[in-house]
């Protein structure tokens, strides 16, 4: 199967992420080219959506067939063997601490990072997110006599959204440390849970963290997975944790005061309308594919430390319009392979020249394809309210519309 069919699919799925017979599919392939770790992370995507679907849970026991159980293991034994094997990959599924469910080792314990030196000025380019961040977010933050005197209230969150791989999670990081805060980073592992009220539980203690760590950034990655429309979901254990999630960033019992929610998404249609009212995710931030200067400083960057001879780097930026970073990233690294096999065949170490990355751009293709035709779909036929007004505005200037 080709590298192109796979991406295809890839795309499709991370188009219609809830399409489960669509990501199964994929996952089987993947299992079948031998691409095991992707195949076992596709297939745990579709557990936290159908925690009872046989096909996931039969691909992700398939490894076990390498090693097969001894006769004397019993069957707690097997599992824990089972766990063990996909560690990192996916959270322990099948078993857990001698105590059970209601053994307080299960609430994990979240350690913020501490604030770093990174800051906007740091983020190549994007100068107007920089200036919505700063106009929304920051300048209140930094004047609060003026925030008493307008009455202006700090409550709520901001929610960065756009294709995948252009930043927002380094803009978060950025902003933390524009704001000198602790800095606590949120993915799904995190937070779901196999168990009833576990995730919940898990929510509680991360805001509780983050309350004692003051000032400090939430950043919520995926917020679509985490905050999915209740209407879309299929049972009452994952409408809970959106309720838990609502209930904490409106700090009914507890005051957030010093902790700032940010949130990541690529799909904020799919987040459900009550994390989107005043007081909640009320501030939406597009993120779009690096301009320019930002495409410079991200080519500079991953070039930075291989020998390079000849480039023409605004030539290469003009080539590479409309791509993400994580495709920039790309580029390089297929350069580098190409000098690397040369040189390896050659038996003469060459350097990276410009016909090198040319070849790349022609091989590595934007990736954001698929998200700008649900993008467009969503700007064009459901923005009502006009809170995709900057994403239908880039979308024509690009002339997608």
């Amino acid at each position: 199967m080709s590298d192109a069919l796979l991406d295809s699919l890839r795309a499709a799925v991370e188009a219609s992420p809830d399409d489960i017979p669509l990501r199964m599919h994929l996952a089987e392939l993947l299992a079948s080219l031998g691409m095991r770790d992707e195949a076992v992370r596709q297939a745990a995507a579709v557990l936290q959506r159908d925690s009872g679907n046989v096909s996931a849970l039969r691909l992700i026991g398939a490894g076990s067939a390498d090693a097969p159980p001894r006769q004397d293991d019993s069957a707690a034994e097997t599992l824990r063997r089972l766990d063990q094997e996909l560690d990192g990959l996916v959270p322990p599924m099948y078993v857990s601490s001698e105590a059970g469910p209601d053994d307080a080792s299960l609430g994990e314990a979240y350690d913020p990072e501490p604030a770093v030196g990174l800051r906007l000025a740091d983020v190549g380019g994007m100068e107007e997110v920089k200036a919505r961040l700063e106009a929304g977010f920051l300048a209140p933050l930094r004047n609060p006599e003026l925030v008493r005197l307008y009455g202006k209230s700090l409550q709520g969150g901001l929610l960065l959204y756009g294709p995948p791989g252009c930043g927002k999670t380094f803009i978060a990081r950025a902003l933390a440390g524009e704001m000198g805060a602790r800095f606590l980073a949120v993915g799904l592992a995190d937070v779901l849970d196999m168990y009833v009220g576990q995730s919940e539980r898990n929510l509680r203690d991360l805001f509780d963290t983050a309350r004692r760590s003051a000032p400090c950034v939430v950043f919520l990655d995926e917020v679509d997975a985490l905050g999915q429309k209740r209407t879309h979901l299929r049972n009452n254990a994952a409408r809970g944790t959106v309720n838990q999630l609502l209930s904490e960033m409106d700090g009914l019992e507890q005051n957030n005061e010093g902790v700032y929610v940010l949130g990541a998404t690529n799909h904020p249609w799919d987040v459900d309308v009550a994390l989107r009212r005043p007081g909640r995710f009320d501030r939406m931030v597009l993120v779009l594919p690096p301009d320019e200067p930002a495409r410079e400083a991200i080519l500079r960057y991953h070039l930075r430390d291989r020998p390079i001879a000849g480039v023409d780097l605004g030539k290469l930026v003009r080539l590479t319009d409309g791509y993400s970073g994580a495709d920039l990233a790309r580029v390089c690294e297929t350069a580098a392979e190409q000098a690397l096999l040369d040189s390896a065949r050659s038996g003469n170490v060459r350097m990276i020249e410009m016909s090198d990355l040319e070849a790349a751009v022609r091989d590595v293709r934007p990736s954001i394809g698929a998200w700008l035709e649900t993008a467009r779909n969503v700007a064009q036929f459901a923005n009502e309210d006009g809170a995709y007004d900057d994403l239908l505005a880039y979308l024509r200037k690009r002339r997608l519309v």
